[in-house]
């Protein structure tokens, strides 16, 4: 019965337009019957649960898998998600993949990393956990989204504080090892290409940045600048369209070397990186 119910389910998300139709819907009827998505044939035809035509319904109409299940995966992380926060996206899990492998490359014993528009505290978290003996720094300057961070670093040992990423943590200044953030990137122009659930659901805030959507990347290059240590790394996510125009603003002759860009899984474009040259 479930199984015959999600292939229908399945059949309706695909003919909305929803990119992953199998997944949502398997992980959609594991959160209404409340298993693992791999024990979906455990449930009982009796004790099929009609609610989850109306959660069907809602997918269907491009609301977030994220925001009615009211979590996200990321890397080992469950984070708690919804309105007002920017979901992760899994393209930012090799983001960080490479951050950490930086920072362990550093050979410093308790790495100062910084955060910049951390969300949800995704990166942050990830970081924090994966990089044991670090000591991690998050901003975050949404309200709406801080309800959320705040619930997701409670009991871990990452320092929140809200506040514009352009002037945060004066008190680390020349300090940090690592500067990691998925900042807003979308040009305006873009708007109407964007993912219904992205468009519609996560935070302007989150998302665009000025008519080529470099406009805050240029701003934090400057904030970057100020915070690293000389031989710091930046590690910045963009857009795949805008691969090779980042690593120019981490020039030369700003006081960086070694700016990079770097592919996704889907070897696209997606991150740049540099390092503060040494004075």
């Amino acid at each position: 019965m479930l199984l015959a119910e999600v292939a229908q389910a399945t059949q309706r998300l695909a003919d909305a337009g929803v990119p992953s139709p199998r997944t949502d819907a398997e992980e959609l009827a594991a959160f209404v019957h409340g298993v693992k998505r791999g024990a979906l044939h455990t449930v009982k035809d009796s004790d099929f649960d009609a609610r989850y035509w109306e959660v069907i319904a809602r997918r269907e109409a491009r609301e977030p898998l994220q925001h009615i299940t009211g979590r996200a995966y990321f890397r080992y992380l469950e984070l708690q998600v919804g309105p007002g926060v920017f979901v992760p996206r899994p393209e930012t899990e090799s983001v960080v993949g490479w951050a950490i492998d930086a920072v362990r490359a550093m050979d410093v014993v308790e790495p100062c990393i910084v955060d910049l528009c951390t969300g949800s505290g995704a990166i942050a978290l990830a970081l924090a956990q994966e990089v044991p003996r670090s000591r991690v720094h998050a901003v975050e300057l949404s309200e709406d989204a801080l309800q959320w961070t705040r619930k997701n670093v409670e009991g871990s040992r990452v320092d929140l504080r809200q506040g514009n990423a352009l002037t945060a943590f004066p008190d680390l200044d020349g300090q940090v090892d690592l500067v990691i953030t998925n900042p807003p990137y979308i040009p305006l122009t873009e708007w109407e290409y964007v993912a219904p659930e992205a468009r519609d659901y996560d935070p302007d805030l989150a998302l665009f940045s000025g008519e080529d959507g470099l406009d805050l990347i240029r701003g934090l290059e400057r904030t970057a600048h100020r915070l690293l240590r000389p031989g710091g790394v930046v590690v910045v996510e963009h857009a795949d369209t805008q691969g090779g125009q980042v690593p120019w603003i981490f020039a030369e002759d700003r006081g960086w070397t070694d700016a990079a860009d770097h592919p996704d899984l889907n070897n696209r474009p997606r991150f740049a990186t540099a390092r503060k040259a040494l004075p």
